[in-house]
């Protein structure tokens, strides 16, 4: 398998006494979109709090583009090309919809009051080219007519879409969806798929998901936790009929 964007090594968690992954390694593969499942408890958003620096490694190695991730503070996931969208939609409530996309620009060279004080000229170009990106983002998700909008007058997949178009505002090479099917329907759910595949060769997907239609649809290669650790890894199909997955996973919804 090739070397991956993105290489979890050997990680281990652990909290107290608790041993939450023991020993995962897992390879994401540039231009794919990899799903990453198993039963509640399982670890997967742990691998995923691991890779944003939200908790502590007790062991192994977690590298992006042959750069260590150990140490990396949250902030600096976008500069370095890394994007995560949230269980829920994580808006923020005080601010419009287009506002909200703004929010993921990372080209601030200098910002916050000094540069509104001092009106330095670079600031509002960038301010500008903020707004036409998200003006673009809104536009591809098909919401630019909720632009003014605040997240608390939207429906909750409309939501979810405004935080997909923030996801990518910053022209990430890596993006991570934590549960991006929770709480939208079936209807919706076809459109999402459409979108992650959207994303790809250009971008590479690691997905947290327990909805088995949408990994099966939408991934090329998945990656299986039970326990904290790797139990398979394969194709949608060879996930399938894996005897290990359909134990601890899948069960009768697997063989269907």
């Amino acid at each position: 398998m090739d070397r991956g964007i993105l290489t979890v090594t050997d990680l281990r968690v652990r909290f107290g006494g608790l041993t939450v992954l023991d020993g995962v390694s897992i390879t994401v593969p540039q231009g794919l979109v990899v799903g990453l499942i198993g039963p509640n408890g399982a670890g997967k958003t742990t691998v995923f709090n691991s890779i944003c620096g939200l908790v502590p490694v007790t062991s192994g190695q977690i590298d992006f583009e042959g750069r260590s991730l150990r140490g990396v503070r949250p902030h600096r996931l976008s500069a370095m090309g890394i994007a995560r969208t949230l269980q829920g939609v994580g808006l923020f409530a005080s601010m419009t919809v287009r506002e909200n996309v703004m929010a993921a620009w990372v080209e601030h060279p200098v910002g916050g009051i000094v540069a509104d004080a001092v009106a330095m000229p670079w600031m509002d170009a960038s301010d500008q080219r903020a707004r036409e990106r998200a003006d673009a983002l809104l536009a591809d998700f098909s919401i630019s007519d909720i632009a003014d909008k605040r997240p608390g007058e939207l429906p909750y997949p409309v939501q979810k879409r405004v935080a997909l178009a923030r996801a990518v505002m910053s022209d990430p090479s890596l993006i991570l969806l934590d549960e991006p099917a929770g709480g939208i329907g079936a209807d919706d759910m076809a459109d999402l798929s459409r979108i992650i595949r959207s994303w790809v060769p250009q971008r590479t997907v690691l997905l947290v998901e327990h909805h088995m239609e949408l990994v099966m649809s939408v991934c090329d290669l998945i990656w299986v936790l039970d326990a904290g650790v790797v139990i398979a890894s394969g194709t949608p199909d060879e996930i399938r009929t894996n005897p290990a997955v359909l134990a601890a996973y899948l069960g009768d919804e697997g063989a269907a």
